[in-house]
Parts: C-alpha cells; sequence; structure tokens
C-alpha cells in the first residue's frame, strides 16, 4: 500500500479512536518512557479538536496527529493533561505517530501536509514541536529549524529539540505544496 491509495485517509478525530492512539502512541513512545496514556492524550485533542487527525485505511487507524495552539517557546507537560485551551497563533504539534508496520510508505508526510493545510487556511504563523529521539534531521528535512530560546526540561528525553517553521497561508482551500 502505498502513501496515497484510495483506501487512505485523513479526518478529526472522533471519541472512540482514542484506545487505537493510545496503543499507537505506546507502541512508539514506551520504550523511551515518553507514554503519556489515553488521558492526558484525550485532554490534548481535546483543547483543539479542529487541529487533531486520524489516518485511516479500511477501518484501521494507522497514525495520528495531535496539534493544539500553544505559546511559542512552550510545550506541554509529558506528565499531565491539559487543563485549559492557549489563545496563541503558534499551532504546536504535539504528536505524529505512523503505526510501525506502515511507516516508510509516506503516511506521516501525508499526514504533515494535511495539518499543514488545516494551519496554512487559518491564523497560525507558526507550527512547532519537539523533536525526540533523534528525529530533528526528519524535522529539519521538511523546513522545521531548532529554537535554542526554549528550554526542555527532561520528560522529553535525552537530546531533545524544539523546532518550529513559519506557516504559509493557502486561502485556496487546497493542499498545501512544498513537502
Amino acid at each position: 500500500m502505498g502513501g496515497d491509495g484510495p483506501d487512505v485517509r485523513v479526518r478529526r478525530v472522533a471519541e472512540d479512536d482514542w484506545p487505537r492512539i493510545a496503543a499507537l502512541e505506546a507502541e512508539a513512545y514506551a520504550s523511551a518512557s515518553l507514554s503519556e496514556g489515553v488521558a492526558a492524550l484525550r485532554s490534548r485533542g481535546r483543547a483543539s479538536p479542529a487541529t487533531c487527525f486520524v489516518l485511516e485505511t479500511g477501518d484501521r487507524v494507522v497514525g495520528y496527529a495531535l496539534a493544539l495552539p500553544y505559546p511559542r517557546l512552550r510545550y506541554p507537560d509529558l506528565t499531565r493533561p491539559e487543563e485549559r485551551a492557549h489563545d496563541s497563533r503558534n499551532l504546536h504539534l504535539h504528536d505524529l505517530v505512523i503505526a510501525r508496520d506502515l511507516r516508510g510508505r509516506g503516511l506521516g508526510g501525508r499526514l504533515l501536509r494535511h495539518l499543514t493545510a488545516v494551519a496554512g487556511r487559518s491564523s497560525y504563523e507558526r507550527i512547532s514541536l519537539v523533536a525526540v529521539g533523534g528525529t530533528a534531521g526528519f524535522w529539519a528535512g521538511r523546513g522545521y529549524r531548532p529554537e535554542p530560546g526554549a528550554e526542555l526540561h527532561g520528560a522529553y528525553g535525552e537530546g531533545a529539540v524544539y523546532m518550529s517553521r513559519p506557516v504559509r497561508h493557502d486561502r485556496s482551500g487546497g493542499p498545501e505544496e512544498g513537502f
């Protein structure tokens, strides 16, 4: 299956998606002690439902992206759920995960393009993230640059890097190019 097959679609997160999202998150992060659990993940989705998505093929959720407005140079605390939504023009991509058996097929790029297009049709000025587990090079290849002003605490793991990129605004409603 390729990354752009007709049986792959991106949609907003539904309430019954959370157990599968939590399972994908645990698969991706438990070995690095970065797993947050379903309550924290759900709280992030509730903070900004318009910028949280699942990727599915058939009836299987195979990936997700959770993004929420967050002040620049700040990021969610992995040890607690979100208590409130922030009013910010910075959209923080908190998490993007693809099922291990489907990685390397362009699905993460598809999900990222969708999120970037949504941000580009809105008032967001930047998209930020914390690159964990040695992924800074991956994100740099997608236009994200380190921001040295951010102070990361240890919960994100050794070598975590706060990165961001400007949002290109697309008022046409079509997908953003360039990824």
